[in-house]
């Protein structure tokens, strides 16, 4: 009896399994021949889209496109924007999500993978305020207006970051950026990988000097906070790609270090 027991015990465990199999994204994705990504195309270098061809292109571009053909099926990538960013990959609209910072409050109900980069916050403004704003303290101040993008990890820290300071958040797809160029705002916060883009972009733009930039953080994919079978699929994929310097090679060609 013991030993139809222990069979018995065996095979319920093989049959819920195959019914988490079933059930995760990776049978879909595999089912159907497409890896859904969700993507903002307003994060330069990461995602980046042109409006004219409908393309996108960037870091995240190339990682999605290379985990699709591992995976053995066409990558099809999904619209979206920070502030619906977490709900996609929740409803199911995408299988997996670009970049994002890893933050306490997306992961009480979105899973991430294994992070594979890290970034830094740092604050930019126009350069004819220099003289002005030269650490953190000088933009924690009732008479500065700080900038940030809803539903951006950087909306949360501008509030921390700067009490005293007045708020300017936009909704996507206006950019903070924006905001300071136009003169709407005396700056604005971003990664530091953003940051090097911008100021490369817009030469009136410069990265305040402070002593040290804040809230390190690892970076990850978002995806069904349920679905182990995926989430294990792609920390495997990505611990294999970094072995093989896959990473590595990306970060060097789309210039994510000053």
């Amino acid at each position: 009896m013991r030993h139809l027991a222990t069979a018995a015990v065996v095979a319920m465990g093989l049959l819920a399994s195959g019914a988490a199999q079933a059930q995760s994204a990776l049978s879909d994705i595999l089912n159907s021949g497409a890896l859904k990504v969700g993507t903002t195309g307003d994060w330069n270098p990461m995602t980046m889209k042109d409006p004219a061809s409908n393309t996108y292109t960037g870091y995240d571009i190339d990682v999605m496109t290379a985990l699709a053909e591992d995976l053995g099926v066409e990558v099809e990538f999904v619209p979206t924007d920070w502030k619906t960013l977490v709900n996609g990959v929740v409803a199911g609209k995408y299988h997996i999500t670009g970049s994002a910072s890893v933050a306490p409050k997306r992961a009480k109900v979105a899973g991430y993978s294994a992070s594979y980069f890290s970034l830094a916050t740092v604050p930019l403004t126009l350069k004819e305020n220099a003289d002005r704003f030269k650490d953190w303290d000088d933009l924690d101040k009732s008479n500065v207006t700080v900038a940030a993008t809803l539903g951006t990890t950087q909306e949360q820290q501008v509030k921390r970051f700067f009490p005293n300071a007045e708020h300017k958040i936009v909704e996507a797809p206006a950019r903070d950026f924006q905001e300071v160029l136009a003169g709407r705002a005396h700056a604005h916060i971003t990664s530091n990988v953003e940051a090097f883009k911008l100021v490369a972009k817009y030469p009136q733009m410069m990265i305040v000097p402070v002593s040290e930039p804040r809230a390190r953080t690892p970076i990850a994919m978002l995806m069904p906070q349920g679905d182990q079978v995926w989430i294990n699929y792609v920390n495997t994929w990505i611990a294999l790609k970094q072995e093989r310097g896959f990473f590595d090679e990306l970060g060097r060609k789309w210039q994510l270090s000053n």
